[in-house]
């Protein structure tokens, strides 16, 4: 895991992460899918909790002032109870496939594959602004609890309610930085019992700090000043590939593309 490959893919994973707290929070579905191509997917969940929590911490001096009171007050007692049975059937789900694949190693690909297809079909684009309802808040909040605890994936049930709300862009920014990050502090406690985050993945993560907060800094400072639908444009197809990828990983126990790029190759 301390190989060179891995440092080269882990430092880009912190820069990510930052850069999602700084205010472009799609790039940060592809944190975990992106990692899992280096370690398996629960290591690479235990060793971004610290990262993200360290650039939570940074985003909310950001965005301090810019959220959603009414979307939070939904939304964050909906996502604590998505990671209490995340907590809870992980230990179901943490098997093989009988292609020798890992069910969690599909499960991350699958959640970026579904994503990917939501942003790439521009749902929830179109229309009036709506109002932040209750029911289906809990619904879509105790699901992004779900897939953050698996893979700190939870903007895309996140996106599926809040984007039609049609909130101002620094508003959308800072409700997401606050929400996600009271998730990744409750998720720190089941992580240790878990074995997730111990000690050895704590001293990783500190190499992956400064990145990370320099993501953020990058993040602040570039919020508006690019164009937002080609940059996700780019992160979508990105998360798309990288999503068959893991879940061809889960299917077939090793890894597709790889698998390609020998065979064309002769090697």
């Amino acid at each position: 895991m301390q190989g060179w490959e891995f440092w080269c893919v882990a430092v880009l994973v912190a820069w990510i992460v930052g850069f999602s707290k700084g205010g472009w929070s799609a790039i940060g579905n592809l944190s975990v899918p992106l990692l899992s191509l280096a370690v398996d997917p629960l290591t690479a969940a235990g060793l971004l909790l610290p990262v993200y929590l360290i650039s939570d911490g940074f985003g909310l001096w950001a965005y301090r002032h810019s959220y959603d009171q009414r979307v939070l007050k939904i939304m964050i007692p909906a996502g604590l109870l998505g990671i209490g049975l995340g907590w809870t059937f992980i230990p179901w789900i943490n098997a093989n496939l009988p292609g020798g694949g890992s069910i969690i190693t599909g499960l991350v690909g699958g959640i970026g594959i579904m994503f990917a297809i939501y942003m790439l079909t521009g749902r929830g684009s179109t229309g009036p602004a709506r109002e932040p309802k209750l029911f289906s808040g809990l619904f879509w909040g105790s699901l992004a609890g779900f897939t953050s605890y698996i893979s700190h994936a939870g903007a895309p049930p996140y996106q599926t309610y809040v984007q039609p709300l049609r909130l101002d862009r620094l508003s959308y920014a800072g409700t997401t930085t606050i929400l996600f990050a009271t998730l990744n502090l409750a998720k720190l406690g089941p992580y240790w019992m878990t074995g997730q985050v111990s000690l050895g993945s704590l001293e990783t993560a500190v190499y992956l700090m400064v990145p990370a907060i320099v993501g953020v800094y990058v993040g602040k400072k570039t919020v508006g000043m690019v164009s937002e639908a080609t940059f996700y444009k780019v992160i979508t197809w990105a998360l798309l590939i990288i999503g068959f990828e893991l879940l061809g990983k889960a299917i077939f126990g090793f890894d597709p593309i790889l698998a390609f790029l020998q065979a064309a190759f002769g090697q």
